[in-house]
Protein backbone atom coordinates (compact mmCIF):
# COMPACT_ATOMS: atom_id res chain seq x y z
CA UNK A 1 0.00 0.00 0.00
CA UNK A 2 1.49 3.16 -0.63
CA UNK A 3 2.22 6.26 1.51
CA UNK A 4 -0.32 9.25 1.46
CA UNK A 5 2.80 11.01 0.11
CA UNK A 6 3.35 9.01 -2.72
CA UNK A 7 -0.36 9.12 -3.74
CA UNK A 8 -0.48 12.92 -3.34
CA UNK A 9 2.68 13.01 -6.01
CA UNK A 10 0.88 10.66 -8.21
CA UNK A 11 -1.90 13.12 -7.89
CA UNK A 12 -0.23 16.04 -8.57
CA UNK A 13 -0.90 17.29 -11.97
CA UNK A 14 1.81 17.45 -14.52
CA UNK A 15 3.61 21.01 -14.79
CA UNK A 16 2.17 23.09 -17.60
CA UNK A 17 4.90 24.04 -20.07
CA UNK A 18 5.63 27.53 -19.43
CA UNK A 19 4.39 30.26 -22.06
CA UNK A 20 8.17 31.55 -22.36
CA UNK A 21 9.30 28.70 -24.91
CA UNK A 22 6.87 29.64 -27.39
CA UNK A 23 7.81 32.57 -28.50
CA UNK A 24 10.79 30.64 -29.69
CA UNK A 25 9.27 27.93 -31.10
CA UNK A 26 6.59 30.34 -33.47
CA UNK A 27 9.82 32.68 -34.81
CA UNK A 28 11.22 29.46 -36.11
CA UNK A 29 8.26 28.56 -37.77
CA UNK A 30 7.76 32.22 -39.06
CA UNK A 31 11.35 31.80 -40.01
CA UNK A 32 10.91 28.57 -41.98
CA UNK A 33 7.26 29.46 -43.45
CA UNK A 34 9.88 32.79 -44.71
CA UNK A 35 12.02 30.78 -45.91
CA UNK A 36 9.46 28.85 -47.98
CA UNK A 37 7.92 31.40 -49.35
CA UNK A 38 11.04 33.30 -50.63
CA UNK A 39 11.87 29.89 -52.63
CA UNK A 40 8.76 29.62 -53.65
CA UNK A 41 8.74 33.03 -55.09
CA UNK A 42 12.08 33.04 -56.35
CA UNK A 43 11.09 29.58 -58.69
CA UNK A 44 7.83 31.29 -59.74
CA UNK A 45 9.73 34.67 -60.94
CA UNK A 46 11.91 32.25 -62.98
CA UNK A 47 9.31 30.19 -63.68
CA UNK A 48 7.32 33.23 -65.40
CA UNK A 49 10.37 34.93 -66.83
CA UNK A 50 10.43 31.82 -68.65
CA UNK A 51 7.17 31.58 -69.94
CA UNK A 52 7.47 35.18 -70.89
CA UNK A 53 10.43 34.51 -73.13
CA UNK A 54 9.19 31.39 -74.69
CA UNK A 55 5.87 32.99 -75.60
CA UNK A 56 7.43 36.17 -76.76
CA UNK A 57 9.45 34.01 -79.14
CA UNK A 58 7.57 31.30 -79.63
CA UNK A 59 4.21 31.93 -79.01
CA UNK A 60 3.54 35.33 -80.69
CA UNK A 61 5.58 34.82 -83.45
CA UNK A 62 2.90 31.58 -84.34
CA UNK A 63 -0.03 33.44 -83.78
CA UNK A 64 1.15 36.64 -85.59
CA UNK A 65 2.44 34.05 -88.60
CA UNK A 66 -1.62 32.84 -88.63
CA UNK A 67 -2.93 36.34 -88.70
CA UNK A 68 -0.42 37.51 -91.70
CA UNK A 69 -1.45 34.38 -93.66
CA UNK A 70 -4.74 36.23 -93.90
CA UNK A 71 -3.51 39.48 -94.60
CA UNK A 72 -2.07 41.82 -97.71
CA UNK A 73 1.37 41.97 -96.32
CA UNK A 74 5.01 43.32 -97.79
CA UNK A 75 6.08 45.75 -94.62
CA UNK A 76 5.89 48.83 -96.76
CA UNK A 77 2.42 49.54 -96.92
CA UNK A 78 -0.11 48.95 -94.75
CA UNK A 79 -1.50 45.31 -94.54
CA UNK A 80 -4.86 44.80 -96.05
CA UNK A 81 -7.25 41.92 -94.81
CA UNK A 82 -7.61 39.40 -97.96
CA UNK A 83 -9.17 36.47 -96.27
CA UNK A 84 -8.18 33.30 -98.36
CA UNK A 85 -6.72 35.25 -101.28
CA UNK A 86 -3.25 34.01 -100.07
CA UNK A 87 -4.05 30.41 -100.15
CA UNK A 88 -6.18 31.02 -103.34
CA UNK A 89 -2.85 32.30 -104.69
CA UNK A 90 -0.60 29.47 -103.73
CA UNK A 91 -2.86 26.91 -104.84
CA UNK A 92 -3.32 28.26 -108.75
CA UNK A 93 0.78 28.09 -108.47
CA UNK A 94 2.08 25.96 -110.69
CA UNK A 95 5.24 25.44 -108.57
CA UNK A 96 3.19 24.79 -105.46
CA UNK A 97 2.54 21.61 -106.18
CA UNK A 98 5.85 20.64 -107.52
CA UNK A 99 7.40 22.31 -104.16
CA UNK A 100 5.06 19.69 -102.57
CA UNK A 101 5.64 16.70 -104.47
CA UNK A 102 9.79 17.30 -104.44
CA UNK A 103 9.83 17.78 -100.56
CA UNK A 104 7.66 14.29 -100.13
CA UNK A 105 10.08 12.45 -102.90
CA UNK A 106 12.83 14.33 -100.57
CA UNK A 107 11.62 12.90 -97.19
CA UNK A 108 10.63 9.44 -98.99
CA UNK A 109 14.31 8.83 -99.86
CA UNK A 110 15.73 10.51 -96.54
CA UNK A 111 14.26 7.93 -94.50
CA UNK A 112 15.15 5.02 -96.83
CA UNK A 113 18.80 6.31 -96.52
CA UNK A 114 18.98 8.71 -93.13
CA UNK A 115 16.75 6.41 -90.70
CA UNK A 116 18.19 2.87 -91.78
CA UNK A 117 21.94 3.87 -92.20
CA UNK A 118 22.68 5.51 -88.42
CA UNK A 119 20.54 2.63 -87.39
CA UNK A 120 22.76 0.30 -89.11
CA UNK A 121 26.30 2.20 -88.45
CA UNK A 122 24.95 2.43 -84.45
CA UNK A 123 24.68 -2.01 -84.60
CA UNK A 124 28.20 -1.75 -86.76
CA UNK A 125 29.40 0.57 -83.61
CA UNK A 126 28.19 -1.69 -80.87
CA UNK A 127 29.49 -4.99 -82.17
CA UNK A 128 32.79 -3.29 -82.44
CA UNK A 129 35.11 -4.27 -79.32
CA UNK A 130 38.24 -1.89 -79.98
CA UNK A 131 38.48 1.94 -80.95
CA UNK A 132 34.79 2.26 -80.25
CA UNK A 133 35.61 6.12 -78.68
CA UNK A 134 37.31 7.03 -82.14
CA UNK A 135 34.79 5.51 -84.42
CA UNK A 136 31.72 7.49 -82.64
CA UNK A 137 33.82 10.69 -82.93
CA UNK A 138 34.18 10.28 -86.64
CA UNK A 139 30.71 9.84 -87.15
CA UNK A 140 29.75 12.57 -85.18
CA UNK A 141 32.40 14.61 -86.36
CA UNK A 142 29.92 16.39 -89.70
CA UNK A 143 27.24 17.27 -87.13
CA UNK A 144 29.63 19.72 -86.19
CA UNK A 145 30.32 21.22 -89.47
CA UNK A 146 27.69 24.69 -89.86
CA UNK A 147 25.12 23.40 -92.34
CA UNK A 148 26.24 25.84 -95.15
CA UNK A 149 30.07 24.96 -95.05
CA UNK A 150 28.83 21.36 -95.06
CA UNK A 151 26.86 22.27 -98.73
CA UNK A 152 29.27 24.36 -99.79
CA UNK A 153 31.87 21.75 -99.11
CA UNK A 154 29.34 19.15 -100.93
CA UNK A 155 28.65 21.34 -103.93
CA UNK A 156 32.58 21.06 -105.15
CA UNK A 157 32.24 17.28 -104.59
CA UNK A 158 29.93 17.42 -107.00
CA UNK A 159 31.22 19.69 -109.47
CA UNK A 160 31.26 18.16 -112.91
CA UNK A 161 34.39 19.81 -113.87
CA UNK A 162 37.57 20.14 -110.79
CA UNK A 163 34.71 18.19 -108.22
CA UNK A 164 36.51 15.22 -105.71
CA UNK A 165 33.57 12.58 -107.61
CA UNK A 166 34.54 13.24 -111.12
CA UNK A 167 37.98 13.39 -110.31
CA UNK A 168 38.33 10.22 -108.70
CA UNK A 169 35.86 8.67 -111.13
CA UNK A 170 38.47 9.66 -114.19
CA UNK A 171 41.01 8.47 -111.83
CA UNK A 172 40.11 4.63 -112.38
CA UNK A 173 38.89 5.24 -116.24
CA UNK A 174 35.10 5.82 -115.46
CA UNK A 175 32.93 8.62 -116.76
CA UNK A 176 31.31 11.85 -114.44
CA UNK A 177 28.23 12.31 -113.57
CA UNK A 178 26.13 15.60 -113.83
CA UNK A 179 25.17 15.22 -110.05
CA UNK A 180 23.67 18.67 -109.45
CA UNK A 181 22.92 19.55 -112.75
CA UNK A 182 20.79 16.48 -113.97
CA UNK A 183 16.85 16.20 -112.86
CA UNK A 184 17.48 12.36 -112.06
CA UNK A 185 20.21 12.69 -109.75
CA UNK A 186 19.62 16.39 -108.19
CA UNK A 187 17.29 15.18 -105.76
CA UNK A 188 19.63 12.00 -104.74
CA UNK A 189 22.63 14.22 -104.43
CA UNK A 190 20.71 16.29 -101.79
CA UNK A 191 19.56 13.56 -99.62
CA UNK A 192 23.33 11.94 -99.72
CA UNK A 193 24.19 15.64 -98.35
CA UNK A 194 21.58 15.95 -95.88
CA UNK A 195 22.02 12.24 -94.85
CA UNK A 196 26.23 12.20 -94.29
CA UNK A 197 25.60 15.80 -92.21
CA UNK A 198 23.13 14.61 -89.63
CA UNK A 199 23.65 10.65 -89.24
CA UNK A 200 26.08 11.68 -85.90
CA UNK A 201 23.24 12.63 -83.42
CA UNK A 202 20.85 10.10 -84.65
CA UNK A 203 23.17 7.09 -84.50
CA UNK A 204 24.83 8.61 -81.09
CA UNK A 205 21.29 7.83 -80.00
CA UNK A 206 20.97 4.77 -81.13
CA UNK A 207 24.23 3.84 -79.42
CA UNK A 208 22.67 4.76 -75.93
CA UNK A 209 19.77 2.78 -77.12
CA UNK A 210 21.44 -0.31 -77.26
CA UNK A 211 23.57 -0.04 -74.35
CA UNK A 212 20.03 -0.12 -72.80
CA UNK A 213 19.50 -3.76 -73.82
CA UNK A 214 21.07 -6.55 -71.29
CA UNK A 215 23.80 -8.70 -72.47
CA UNK A 216 22.09 -11.85 -71.26
CA UNK A 217 19.29 -11.80 -74.13
CA UNK A 218 22.06 -11.45 -76.57
CA UNK A 219 24.40 -14.27 -74.80
CA UNK A 220 20.77 -16.61 -74.88
CA UNK A 221 20.17 -15.56 -78.37
CA UNK A 222 23.69 -16.53 -79.27
CA UNK A 223 22.82 -20.11 -77.79
CA UNK A 224 20.26 -20.80 -79.48
CA UNK A 225 22.50 -20.22 -82.68
CA UNK A 226 21.01 -17.59 -83.57
CA UNK A 227 22.55 -15.14 -86.40
CA UNK A 228 23.12 -11.48 -87.11
CA UNK A 229 19.51 -10.72 -88.53
CA UNK A 230 18.11 -13.04 -86.38
CA UNK A 231 19.30 -11.16 -83.21
CA UNK A 232 18.64 -7.69 -84.78
CA UNK A 233 14.61 -9.24 -85.24
CA UNK A 234 14.19 -10.70 -82.15
CA UNK A 235 16.47 -8.63 -79.53
CA UNK A 236 17.16 -5.43 -81.01
CA UNK A 237 14.50 -4.19 -82.79
CA UNK A 238 11.88 -5.16 -80.03
CA UNK A 239 13.80 -3.56 -77.42
CA UNK A 240 14.67 -0.25 -79.38
CA UNK A 241 11.23 -0.01 -80.59
CA UNK A 242 10.31 3.03 -78.85
CA UNK A 243 13.41 4.63 -79.89
CA UNK A 244 12.74 4.25 -83.69
CA UNK A 245 9.46 5.13 -83.45
CA UNK A 246 10.09 8.52 -81.94
CA UNK A 247 12.94 9.34 -84.09
CA UNK A 248 11.16 8.21 -87.43
CA UNK A 249 8.59 11.08 -86.70
CA UNK A 250 11.10 13.56 -85.88
CA UNK A 251 12.85 13.02 -89.13
CA UNK A 252 9.85 13.30 -91.23
CA UNK A 253 9.21 16.56 -89.21
CA UNK A 254 12.78 17.81 -90.16
CA UNK A 255 13.37 16.63 -93.87
CA UNK A 256 10.01 18.23 -94.06
CA UNK A 257 11.54 21.15 -94.03
CA UNK A 258 14.49 20.76 -95.90
CA UNK A 259 16.00 23.92 -97.42
CA UNK A 260 19.68 24.64 -97.03
CA UNK A 261 21.12 21.88 -99.19
CA UNK A 262 18.55 23.04 -102.21
CA UNK A 263 19.14 26.75 -101.26
CA UNK A 264 22.71 26.47 -101.44
CA UNK A 265 23.91 23.72 -104.12
CA UNK A 266 21.25 23.50 -106.74
CA UNK A 267 18.69 27.14 -105.99
CA UNK A 268 16.08 24.98 -106.87
CA UNK A 269 17.12 23.33 -110.30
CA UNK A 270 17.66 21.86 -112.47
CA UNK A 271 14.29 22.27 -114.05
CA UNK A 272 12.81 23.08 -110.78
CA UNK A 273 13.57 19.42 -109.51
CA UNK A 274 14.76 20.47 -105.85
CA UNK A 275 12.06 23.12 -105.50
CA UNK A 276 11.33 22.51 -101.87
CA UNK A 277 7.63 23.69 -99.70
CA UNK A 278 10.47 26.48 -97.73
CA UNK A 279 12.77 27.20 -100.60
CA UNK A 280 9.30 28.36 -102.76
CA UNK A 281 8.29 29.99 -99.20
CA UNK A 282 11.74 31.51 -99.13
CA UNK A 283 10.83 32.76 -102.61
CA UNK A 284 7.21 34.24 -101.55
CA UNK A 285 8.93 36.52 -98.93
CA UNK A 286 11.85 37.53 -99.84
CA UNK A 287 11.94 37.88 -103.50
CA UNK A 288 8.23 38.05 -104.23
CA UNK A 289 8.32 40.11 -101.32
CA UNK A 290 4.71 38.43 -100.52
CA UNK A 291 4.97 37.65 -96.98
CA UNK A 292 1.28 37.17 -96.73
CA UNK A 293 1.45 34.13 -99.01
CA UNK A 294 4.75 33.14 -97.40
CA UNK A 295 3.04 32.89 -93.98
CA UNK A 296 -0.32 30.94 -95.54
CA UNK A 297 2.19 28.45 -97.12
CA UNK A 298 3.95 27.72 -93.27
CA UNK A 299 0.67 27.84 -92.07
CA UNK A 300 -0.20 24.89 -94.28
CA UNK A 301 3.60 23.07 -93.76
CA UNK A 302 2.17 23.55 -89.88
CA UNK A 303 -1.12 21.68 -90.53
CA UNK A 304 0.18 19.10 -92.57
CA UNK A 305 2.68 18.42 -90.28
CA UNK A 306 1.12 18.85 -87.28
CA UNK A 307 -2.33 16.20 -88.60
CA UNK A 308 0.86 13.69 -89.53
CA UNK A 309 2.18 13.44 -86.01
CA UNK A 310 -0.93 13.33 -84.09
CA UNK A 311 -1.80 10.19 -86.78
CA UNK A 312 1.44 8.58 -86.17
CA UNK A 313 1.50 8.88 -82.56
CA UNK A 314 -2.23 7.53 -82.56
CA UNK A 315 -1.19 4.75 -85.19
CA UNK A 316 1.43 3.97 -82.06
CA UNK A 317 -0.53 4.08 -79.21
CA UNK A 318 -3.15 1.43 -80.59
CA UNK A 319 -0.09 -0.76 -81.75
CA UNK A 320 1.24 -0.39 -78.31
CA UNK A 321 -2.18 -1.28 -76.64
CA UNK A 322 -2.44 -4.57 -79.29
Amino acid sequence: MSSPRSSSLLAWPAAKPSRAGRPAATRVNRTRLRRKLKENLTAYGLLCAALVVFALFSWYPIVRGVLLSFQQVDFVNAPTWVGFGNFAKLFDDPLFGVAWRNTLLFTGLALVFGFAVPFLTAVLLNELRHAKAFFRLAVYLPVMLPPVVTALMWKWFYDPGPGLFNSALGAVGLPGGQWLDSSGTAMLSLVFVSTWANMGSTTLIYLAALGTIPGELYEAAELDGAGLWKRLRHVTFPQTRFVLLVLLLLQVVATMQVFTEPYVMTGGGPDDSTVTVLLLLYRYAFVYNDFGSASAMSLLLFVALGVFSAWYVRLTRKADQS
